[in-house]
């Protein structure tokens, strides 16, 4: 086992292309438009079948029924006729508030990019390629330069668009598209990767498909870029250069690798990925018409009247020259021999039979006509599509005609739904690994805060909320709120309450703020390449031009059912909150059919979700309730009371300061008095020099005590007003601060 793996080794490594070499990627390019060459030259009489304008503006060219083109002009609109919308929902919706904001955020940008890269027109030209060639592609394409960031999703044309033959579109290994490149071009992409080696491609000629006016007279050079899966890597080679002009590790990491979805196909050869344009299943049918057409044509150009009279005489010569007056040709033929027209010379005028002719042009109309039908059959044109209908015929048969019909071009119709919803994936895929915050954020229209915003406010009320527990620490060890408590109890409590309410409040307003999504969040799960896919679903809306009188019949069938389902089961929820859950379920269960629209399924889910949430809360006691509305009654006295006293307060902070300010005053004028009668006695000292010193010093010590007393009686005075005052300012800060 080992010997045949290192044998079979160097023959695989000769299978791998070189590395900086374009031969073997030429070469298998070079195999496939071989393997592709005769869908290709059957397309291209396809194309002239369809609209051949030099054949069709000639004046001799053969009559023919146009057939084709009609069913084009048919069948085109019915299977795309309106632009696909992104849709993007969280895959569960079990209430993910990123999961939500992602979604939406990522809906916004691929809705804005569908619009600034005018998506209709590129679906447009698919529709066409599908219809007409049965195959459509389109290539998705990241562009970042100085004016932004955006994605581009390009029609492709069936002759610049390659994949490696294989039976199925899992089984590719590679897909490519071509360019064309005018040499300014080639410098300014190539000349960075690969030097001047873009100047030895092939001489610069016109696109080969000039003739159906698809070039412009500019030379340009065909480029092949091409993605391989198996290589892992992307290249871009042209004719005539032997080394690649660029080559490298795919620059979009794509779930799918290809940068372009599955292309839409109509019929495709089995076992293979060729397709068969839907014309050649009816190309005899269409050659048989058109024969008929011709022999119809040629029948009806014989159609003219003509007469046979005998030459010479008077009477030959009057007859043509009426019948010469009456019409502008040559009617009146003239014969010589008249004897032999086998007349037996009684007749004088002889009219061409054109009898049989009129009934061999009605056979080829009625055989032309089973002919038409025939291809209806064949492609599934109903009369109904076609806007030809039988009067008489029930509105059941037409109905059935109808339902047939789309039947008949549904997988059509679903291709190009398929291939809308892929280039939205890969557009959105792009944006959420490529695109900046910024960006999305513009192209979305949505404020949705960063981290450090929220850490902002969360810090904010989390410093605020320690402030309050800190004022409320303090009080209890306040002497001055002590005084306040014991004079009225409940007040002080009712304080503590109102500020452990606002810390509990400050402390949801948290848990509400880290639950918030942020940009940083969202962008992480964008960016999350092995997550993104489980948690969101990325759709597109119908790209089917409804059906009007259906649709208004089917969108009053649905509101009727939604108003039915809610009025049956309202009041079994209302009695029994408990199966609100079963009963959301019953609900998704019988809207489901309904077509409804996914943003209108997700509002039912939500509305659902919110009403088994509500319903899940007990139902209201009657005395809960009168408990409830006394303890409000009885909060309200309360916080009345709180005002009073602090209102009482504040008028015993102002008696306070005006008692301090009496008591100074008395005490300023017994000094007064005091130093007046010092002044007396030492007066009388000096007169009366008689009295010994044993008495002037008891005089001077009791003089001394006095003054001492007065002094001590002055400081307990102003200690006890400043007590009084920093008492009163400190209840009065402590209640409007927790009232605020």
């Amino acid at each position: 086992m080992d010997e045949r793996q290192e044998q079979a080794a160097p023959a695989d490594e000769q299978y791998a292309p070189a590395t900086g070499e374009s031969k073997a990627w030429l070469e298998m390019i070079a195999e496939a438009e071989r393997k592709f060459r005769p869908y290709q030259e059957t397309c291209d009489a396809i194309d002239k079948l369809y609209a051949d304008l030099k054949k069709l503006a000639g004046d001799s060219r053969d009559r023919e029924f146009q057939m084709f083109w009609a069913n084009i002009q048919v069948l085109a609109p019915a299977i795309y006729s309106r632009p696909p919308v992104p849709v993007v929902v969280p895959r569960f919706k079990d209430g993910n508030p990123t999961y939500r904001v992602a979604s939406e955020l990522l809906e916004r940008a691929a809705v804005t990019a569908f619009d600034l890269d005018d998506i209709n027109s590129t679906m447009l030209l698919a529709r066409d390629d599908l219809a007409v060639t049965g195959r459509g592609c389109l290539w998705v394409r990241y562009e970042s330069d100085d004016d932004g960031e955006r994605i581009c999703i390009e029609h492709v044309d069936r002759k610049d668009f390659l994949s490696e033959p294989a039976r199925k579109w899992k089984e590719t290994g590679w897909s490519a598209r071509r360019s064309w490149l005018g040499p300014a071009e080639m410098k300014g992409r190539f000349e960075k990767t690969s030097g001047d080696a873009y100047l030895d491609a092939a001489p610069f000629v016109r696109r080969p498909d000039a003739e159906r006016g698809g070039a412009t007279l500019q030379p340009k050079a065909p480029v092949w870029e091409l993605w391989s899966k198996t290589e892992s890597k992307v290249v871009w080679v042209t004719e005539g250069v032997e080394v690649t002009l660029d080559e490298g590790e795919p620059h979009l990491k794509l779930d799918g690798f290809f940068p372009c979805p599955r292309p839409a196909y109509a019929t495709v050869q089995r076992g293979s990925l060729i397709p068969v344009p839907d014309v050649l299943f009816y190309k005899d049918q269409l050659e048989e018409i058109n024969q008929c057409t011709r022999r119809i044509h040629a029948l009806a150009e014989a159609i003219k009247f003509r007469v046979f009279y005998p030459a010479g005489g008077e009477i030959g010569s009057a007859v043509e020259a009426a019948l010469n007056d009456a019409d502008d040709g040559s009617v009146a033929i003239p014969v010589a021999n008249w004897a032999a027209m086998g007349t037996g010379g009684g007749d004088k005028i002889i009219v061409l039979p054109l009898e049989k002719v009129a009934q061999t042009i009605q056979g080829l109309l009625e055989l032309r006509r089973a002919m038409i039908d025939d291809v209806y059959q064949i492609v599934g044109l109903s009369d109904i599509m076609r806007g030809s209908t039988d009067p008489n015929e029930t509105k059941g048969a037409q109905q059935l005609k109808a339902q047939f019909g789309s039947v008949r071009i549904r997988d059509k119709q679903a291709e190009l739904v398929r291939v809308a919803r892929d280039a939205a994936r890969i557009g959105a895929e792009i944006m959420a690994e490529n695109f900046k915050a910024a960006t999305l954020l513009d192209m979305s229209q949505m404020d949705i805060p960063t981290d450090r915003a929220i850490a902002d406010q969360v810090k904010g009320i989390e410093t605020k909320a320690q402030e309050i527990a800190a004022q409320i620490e303090r009080a209890k060890v306040s002497p001055q709120m002590a005084a306040v408590a014991q004079q009225n109890p409940q007040a002080v409590e009712q304080l503590q309450q109102q500020a452990q309410q606002q810390i509990q409040a400050g402390a949801q307003q948290v848990a509400k703020l880290k639950a918030t999504p942020t940009i940083e969040q969202v962008t992480r799960l964008l960016r999350d390449q092995r997550m993104r896919p489980f948690v969101l679903d990325i759709e597109t809306d119908s790209t089917i031009q409804p059906d009007e009188q259906a649709e208004k019949a089917a969108r009053s069938e649905f509101v009727t059912a939604l108003g039915g389902l809610l009025a049956q089961f309202g009041p079994v929820v209302m009695q029994y909150p408990a199966l609100m859950g079963m009963v959301g379920e019953v609900i998704k269960f019988a809207l489901a059919p309904f077509r409804a629209g996914r943003e209108l399924e997700g509002k039912i889910a939500e509305a659902i979700d919110q009403m088994a949430s509500q319903a899940s809360a007990a139902k209201p006691n009657p005395d809960a309730e009168k408990a409830k509305a006394d303890a409000e009654r009885q909060r309200a006295d309360q916080e009345m009371k709180a005002q009073e006293l602090q209102a009482k307060m504040q008028m015993e902070a102002r008696r306070l300061d005006a008692d301090m300010q009496m008591k100074a005053a008395d005490a300023q004028r017994a000094q007064q008095e005091s130093d007046a009668k010092l002044a007396q006695i030492g007066a009388q000292m000096q007169r009366d020099d008689q009295k010994g010193a044993m008495e002037m010093r008891k005089l001077e010590l009791e003089i001394a005590a006095r003054q001492q007393d007065m002094v001590m009686r002055q400081e307990m005075a102003r200690e006890d007003a400043a007590l009084r005052r920093q008492s009163a300012a400190a209840a009065a800060e402590t209640t409007k601060t927790i009232t605020e």
